[in-house]
């Protein structure tokens, strides 16, 4: 018989190039914040879950959850890392839901972390490229922006998508962004300035691309029955749900949708009791701009092709229609693979406890967060209330 499970604790630490914090400074800032929120001690904890995706890639350090479980002073406890591409962080968060849902642990640490910038560009890329297909991918010279470049012109193709409202998805992120404390990017963009941004892969220009970013986020889940012990606002996750789909692009049905984050978020909201329409608040997995105008419409949003106009209407703005990524989003508040998961789920609590300042969403009741590995193979999405 599963519990209900609460998020009482939440932490985050600054994403950017962060070039005087390695891997154990990142995950102290985020988790001891999280536990100071949560009102625990180190001494607490029963289980944690780290998601990382290629910390060996990035800076040679393995076996990534018990350095995480050390830095923290958690002694003795089970430590999982959980890599599934850039959705590890999501990974982790429903693996730690399964643990304190399931009646196995009662206090369990999610975090997530990535150190990004101590490698050059090209061998980031090689790191990343590894959440597609190696043999028939990778080796054969595609890069993950060129992997998204032909959904969006496909979806172009399809639907009449424009390079304008693909601008658009960055130019409200980075205008998000700027309310955003922890965000790697304050500077506010124009449609014009990314249309003229460098090509990186037709129509996919610099500023349709998320960067190379260091970060971490922790969050601190127990069951809700006894949440209240520790924090006076605790949030429930009503849903968890994650599915997979081929490794390859070239295997998918269709080149305008990411089947597996449909899927789950069809699970998603059976599990939860509720349709698209109910969501106040979401935090998509926008790596590239069509990734965002593509989630918008495989999590229920909007129909198949009308995401990018409503984009560029203002509805997805913060207190419009749906708000989505507040936070900035992967574009604008940064993209440390490991850690966008569980920043996610950070944005959904400040949120829906009204501590979001001046990115707050007006009487939010209901968040989602959408966490996808490689061009759409694994897809994580939960939903999160407010206790009553």
């Amino acid at each position: 018989m599963s519990r209900d499970v609460a998020i009482i604790g939440v932490g985050l630490a600054k994403f950017g190039e962060r070039w005087n914090a390695g891997l154990k400074e990142l995950m102290a800032e985020a988790g001891l914040q999280a536990l100071e929120d949560a009102n625990l001690k180190s001494d607490d904890v029963e289980m944690l879950y780290g998601g990382t995706m290629a910390s060996g890639r990035f800076m040679g350090q393995e076996h990534v959850a018990a350095l995480m479980s050390d830095q923290l002073g958690f002694k003795n406890i089970p430590a999982v890392r959980i890599e599934n591409a850039c959705a590890s962080g999501g990974s982790a968060l429903r693996q730690g839901y399964i643990s304190v849902a399931s009646d196995i642990h009662d206090i369990v640490v999610v975090g997530g972390v990535e150190k990004m910038t101590d490698v050059t560009s090209s061998e980031a890329t090689t790191a990343l490229g590894g959440a597609g297909d190696q043999e028939w991918e990778l080796f054969q010279g595609i890069t993950f922006p060129a992997l998204y470049a032909m959904m969006a012109k496909r979806h172009m193709y399809e639907y009449g998508t424009t390079e304008e409202q693909l601008a658009a998805v960055s130019v409200k992120n980075h205008e998000n962004a700027m309310k955003n404390k922890y965000a790697q990017f304050h500077k506010r963009l124009t449609i014009d300035e990314v249309m003229k941004s460098k090509m990186v892969s037709d129509p996919l220009k610099l500023l349709d691309c998320s960067p190379i970013s260091d970060g971490a986020a922790a969050v601190v889940l127990a069951p809700l029955e006894i949440a209240r012990k520790y924090n006076d606002t605790p949030i429930k996750i009503v849903a968890s749900a994650q599915a997979s789909d081929t490794l390859r692009l070239a295997e998918r049905d269709n080149l305008t949708s990411i089947k597996a984050t449909s899927i789950a978020a069809e699970k998603a909201y059976k599990q939860a009791g509720v349709t698209p329409k109910d969501i106040n608040v979401a935090e998509v997995h926008d790596c590239f701009t069509i990734a965002e105008i593509m989630a918008m419409e495989d999590l229920g949003f909007y129909k198949k092709g009308e995401a990018g106009k409503a984009v560029m209407n203002g509805e997805t703005a913060i207190n419009s229609k749906i708000s989505i990524n507040t936070s900035g989003g992967l574009k604008g508040c940064g993209h440390p693979v490991g850690a966008t998961g569980v920043k996610q789920a950070v944005e959904a609590v400040w949120q829906l406890r009204g501590d979001a300042g001046e990115r707050q969403v007006n009487g939010a009741e209901v968040a989602l967060t959408h966490n996808v590995g490689g061009s759409g193979a694994t897809a994580v999405v939960h939903i999160y209330k407010r206790a009553n």
